[in-house]
């Protein structure tokens, strides 16, 4: 049903159509993650990522999608976000951020995970620790109730404070933002995630929204290579993703690509929580 703003609401019987192609996001990012290695190439990941998906009873969201050649967007150390997999070797100390959709019965799950090789940067784990803490804290802001942009302003909060408490700073991509989701894996709203003006629409229940963060090591700027797909940092600085799809309710939050519904989480940052598995 779509309100007035021309957003795509969802009624808790969709919301469960949607958890079911978020579940098997959730387990097909789950088993990338245990299997990144390095040695492995970009493609053998995508190829695990497609049988995996298939064997569900799913269908690839990426595949296809304006031409996109792969299941997953496999986007590695300075490469943000679109990264076509192929025969790139994966090394120790890589970053390695995978970006995984699914689509069960027309519903769509979007998430999106970064992981670092071992041996391991510590600024490396930091930056992936600190964008994954934003993604959280964008979620969060959700439950208040209030208007779409507090998402933003909730993950540029936190990159502040981390940077007033430990001197290290942080570029937040601003190219690349959260989305509306449902029968489309692109729908209204757009999901900034930083601050902007405008407060965004009002959030409510039926709103779903896939929630998705990118900080670099360096500078915010980005470009395109030449395969029209893959963007790198501007100034080659390592760059982490993390997102998740997360219904609103009022009785509060379901993050429907999460395999615990967000429960963990959310209830650190003292959200309710309104799985209902």
């Amino acid at each position: 049903m779509l309100g007035r703003d021309r957003i795509q609401y969802k009624t808790p019987q969709q919301v469960l159509a949607m958890r079911r192609a978020g579940l098997v996001v959730g387990r097909t990012l789950q088993l990338l993650r245990e299997a990144a290695e390095p040695g492995m190439t970009t493609s053998d990941l995508d190829a695990l990522a497609e049988k995996n998906i298939r064997a569900e009873g799913a269908t690839p969201s990426f595949l296809g999608y304006h031409g996109f050649p792969a299941t997953v967007c496999l986007s590695v150390n300075d490469e943000v976000v679109h990264g076509i997999p192929g025969p790139r070797v994966l090394e120790p100390g890589d970053v390695v951020s995978i970006d995984c959709g699914a689509i069960v019965d027309g519903w769509h799950g979007d998430a999106a995970l970064t992981v670092v090789l071992a041996p391991a940067d510590p600024a490396d784990l930091e930056l992936a620790k600190v964008t994954e803490d934003c993604m959280w804290k964008g979620i969060a802001a959700l439950a208040a109730g209030e208007r779409l942009h507090a998402v933003g302003a909730a993950v540029e909060g936190h990159v502040e404070a981390v940077t007033a408490s430990t001197g290290t700073a942080y570029g937040i991509v601003e190219e690349y933002v959260g989305h509306g989701i449902g029968t489309e894996m692109h729908q209204d709203p757009q999901v900034p995630n930083y601050r902007v003006r405008d407060k965004g629409v009002r959030v409510r229940e039926g709103l779903v929204v896939a929630v998705e963060p990118m900080l670099t090591r360096g500078s915010e700027q980005t470009r395109v290579l030449d395969d029209d797909w893959t963007v790198i940092t501007g100034d080659g600085s390592r760059a982490a993703h993390f997102e998740h799809t997360v219904a609103v309710s009022d009785d509060g939050l379901w993050v429907l690509t999460a395999l615990d519904g967000g429960r963990r989480r959310l209830e650190e940052l003292g959200v309710p929580v309104a799985a209902r598995d």
